[in-house]
């Protein structure tokens, strides 16, 4: 189930979709492990619920009142990554860059009833390790056509005229723009007549504390007649996701990597279900993960040469919650 060879899986995926065989799939962001299911509905090792197909059980967790309490970095430790980031966007290594943060939280529920009580399009959970609870698609697959709908954009909802604030402001705009272009490069490796289908709508996310808004587009292209025996292989050409690295790819990685200072493991990585027919995935954002006693959430943004660290600091701080009344 679990790999340490990650070409294994990409192989695995285009032997089952040869077959039509339904499968469940993760890869984390290092591309150091990840996991294969065949037939994932027959098993609960690893839980999970993209949209309406998955393994979620019905029944609810014990409705005890759940507390979320946080103790993030310091602002001036968050300044550090930041202004690595930020000179490495002025020498001219990135145009945009997902910076990212661990941090521990306290709470009276387990992943498991994070994982219950959570509504979101896409979660996961592996019990003992972490929980995720995503509002992104990676890509998606069905009638010979793959689509991509990166976030890039969030705001507080509880501000006035938040909409209109979000979607004119310049540096989400220039963001935004940077990650569609990234998208629209990336499927054209396994695609042709690549397009944007929606650009910058918005998506309300509602947590249990408040709601926010975040700019989404889709990108769609054409894929060959031959594409379901092929699966692993347009999959591992696109990671890793562009929405949590940057542009462009490989100096923004090691820019990243310079900057975290840590190995970031499932957070930002992907995963996905293949029921036979159609293909669905997700980016594992949203995520709470479990070191021992000890709980840390995942949170990052992207970064341009237009960003404010105050601001930045505060998005990443909005983005701890959990995604429940």
């Amino acid at each position: 189930m679990f790999y340490r060879n990650i070409d294994d899986i990409r192989l695995d995926m285009n032997k089952s979709g040869s077959v039509h065989e339904p499968f469940l799939f993760g890869i984390n962001y290092e591309m150091s492990e990840g996991f294969f299911v065949p037939n994932p509905l027959l098993q609960t090792d690893i839980l999970f619920q993209i949209k309406e197909a998955g393994n979620k059980s019905s029944d609810e967790s014990e409705k005890v009142e759940a507390h979320l309490g946080s103790n993030p970095i310091s602002y001036l430790e968050y300044e550090n990554k930041f202004n690595v980031v930020h000179k490495g966007l002025r020498r001219g290594d990135s145009f945009l860059t997902n910076l990212t943060i661990k941090t521990p939280i306290e709470t009276n529920i387990s992943l498991l009833d994070i994982f219950k009580r959570s509504k979101s399009p896409y979660q996961l959970c592996l019990p003992d390790r972490f929980v995720c609870f995503s509002p992104e698609r990676f890509v998606r697959i069905t009638n010979g056509a793959i689509s991509s709908n990166p976030m890039k954009g969030t705001i507080d909802a509880g501000i006035e005229n938040a909409e209109q604030l979000i979607l004119n402001d310049f540096k989400e705009t220039a963001e935004h723009n940077t990650i569609v272009d990234l998208i629209r490069n990336d499927l054209s490796m396994v695609a042709d007549n690549v397009r944007v289908e929606r650009f910058r709508y918005i998506d309300r996310i509602k947590s249990r504390d408040r709601e926010i808004l975040q700019v989404s587009s889709e990108i769609t292209g054409d894929l060959n007649d031959d594409y379901h025996s092929h699966l692993g292989d347009i999959i591992f050409k696109l990671l890793p996701a562009g929405s949590i690295s940057g542009a462009p790819k490989a100096a923004t990685v090691d820019l990243i990597r310079s900057a975290e200072r840590e190995d970031r493991g499932y957070y930002t990585g992907i995963f996905g279900y293949y029921d036979g027919t159609d293909f669905d995935s997700a980016v594992l954002i949203r995520f709470i993960e479990q070191e021992g006693d000890r709980m840390y959430f995942r949170s990052g943004g992207g970064i341009t040469a237009y960003s404010k660290c105050e601001d930045e600091y505060q998005e990443v701080l909005n983005k701890i919650y959990f995604p429940f009344i």
